[in-house]
């Protein structure tokens, strides 16, 4: 086997990169999700943000490990009070005030919180919690000026593109009618006021896949294309993602807010994707993300709004195995749990050069099927269940490497994939194995409730096969 320290370095070289930013340029940030029970540590995911540059960096939550964690490291932060909270932020000051000493003050500024993301997608939140929103807004503002921070931390909320009723052609664009008066304008209001923005999460992604016989993949993916020209202004759109962003402009402008900013605050591409979810794949996630941020270090703004730069975070920093939904849901992220790329894109000027809009891999996965290897293309894995108890794991390892026929000599007692020495370890690899020599087949992956299947390169998998 390859030195996993080996392939490890060279990771490193090439991607030892920095979003160099310039004042007239936008400015390019991450989403750090932490969905997934197999992530590097805070403190490594700090390390990793440093080290390919990234100065920018968002939040679910106001986890302390991960806020201490980025503190003095230089890194912007933008935080976010969560959904659940928002009634007893809005119905009660001090409730506002305790959250925000508890999870602000406590560590302002050696870790340097930016924003505030009051609530995340409210309007499609099942438990109805719109109403509360610019009311919470408004008392973790007034929160913030009590300690003197207000002119530091701005506070937003990020909608989903869905608040929009309508979004082609850009220019009719507008926000759904049952939203403008109880919370649109009140909160468009106070980011007026405060001299905030709109935090609005687009992905191009959906509208493709569910339309893709009407819309160009070329558009969706910033690549050469004719253009749309949109028909109420006149103005060519080369990409989807400028015309979901100056629908929002439009939306707002039709209710008098012409003067408020946008900030995206989440946008990417699933890098693997279910059957139906037309364009999932590592190329066309490279493709999107590589094109957006050359878009966004370029400095030019969208069609209806030329001289602003984008701000952008992308979704998101990894893979997060335990998201629900389909597939795509848990394919988002730039990096394995592992720290290596999915893919390679440009983060600099510098790379921008030479950079074509076909993906390079950072390096080939491969699974060792039989005594083979096989290069990884959209694979999928079969993994024990750990729950499925001893008993259960025993006798399905039994199989497999029996009359299963799966290749098990490298688990052996002193055998190169031994360790680590135990018994859900082994079971992976072997189920894995057969699965493989079956050609993933339906059925091919359950071992009677004792194993599934992961689309997701797992970080124990790659541990125990490694590369021959």
């Amino acid at each position: 086997m390859a030195s996993r320290a080996f392939h490890l370095l060279v990771s490193a070289i090439v991607l030892s990169s920095a979003i160099v930013v310039s004042d007239a340029a936008g400015s390019v940030g991450i989403n750090y999700g932490r969905v997934a029970n197999n992530l590097p540590s805070p403190e490594k995911v700090v390390q990793l943000l440093k080290s390919q540059g990234i100065n920018k960096v968002k939040l679910y939550d106001t986890a302390a490990a991960v806020l201490t964690a980025l503190a003095n490291s230089g890194i912007s932060v933008a935080v976010a009070l969560p959904n659940e909270l928002l009634a007893s932020t809005a119905t009660d000051q001090s409730a506002a005030d305790n959250w925000v000493q508890s999870n602000i003050t406590k560590f302002y500024p050696q870790t340097k919180i930016e924003a505030i993301a009051v609530g995340n997608e409210v309007f499609v939140d099942p438990k109805n919690t719109t109403k509360y929103l610019v009311p919470a807004m408004k008392n973790i503002h007034a929160s913030l000026v009590k300690w003197k921070l207000n002119s530091s931390i701005k506070i937003s909320s990020p909608i989903a593109f869905s608040a929009l009723q309508n979004s082609y052609p850009s220019s009719a664009g507008s926000f759904k009618q049952e939203l403008i008066e109880p919370v649109i304008k009140p909160m468009l209001d106070f980011l007026k006021q405060t001299g905030s923005y709109l935090m609005v999460n687009a992905y191009p992604f959906f509208a493709y896949s569910a339309n893709s016989d009407q819309i160009s993949l070329d558009y969706a993916l910033f690549k050469d294309n004719p253009g749309v020209v949109d028909s109420g202004n006149g103005l060519k759109y080369h990409s989807l993602f400028e015309a979901q962003i100056d629908a929002v402009f439009a939306a707002m402008s039709a209710i008098q807010y012409d003067d408020v900013k946008i900030v995206v605050t989440e946008t990417g591409w699933p890098s693997i994707g279910d059957e139906n979810e037309i364009g999932a794949s590592e190329e066309n996630a490279a493709s999107y993300n590589g094109n957006l941020v050359r878009k966004v270090l370029s400095g030019s703004g969208t069609p209806l709004r030329p001289q602003d730069p984008l701000n952008v975070y992308l979704f998101g920093l990894f893979n997060e195995n335990k998201k629900p939904g389909p597939t795509s849901e848990r394919n988002y992220g730039l990096f394995y749990p592992d720290e290596q790329k999915v893919y390679n894109i440009p983060l600099t000027q510098e790379e921008l050069k030479g950079w074509q809009s076909t993906p390079v891999k950072t390096s080939t996965s491969r699974v060792p099927v039989s005594g083979e290897v096989k290069t990884q293309v959209g694979q999928t894995w079969c993994v024990a269940n750990g729950k499925a108890g001893e008993e259960k794991l025993k006798a399905a390892l039994e199989y497999a490497c029996g009359e299963g026929g799966a290749d098990c000599n490298a688990i052996q007692p002193g055998a190169a994939c031994y360790n680590p020495n135990s018994l859900e370890a082994r079971a992976s690899y072997a189920f894995n194995s057969y699965y493989q020599k079956k050609t993933r087949a339906a059925g091919t992956c359950e071992f009677g409730g004792a194993a599934y299947v992961v689309s997701q390169r797992p970080g124990m998998l790659f541990y125990l096969l490694n590369y021959k």
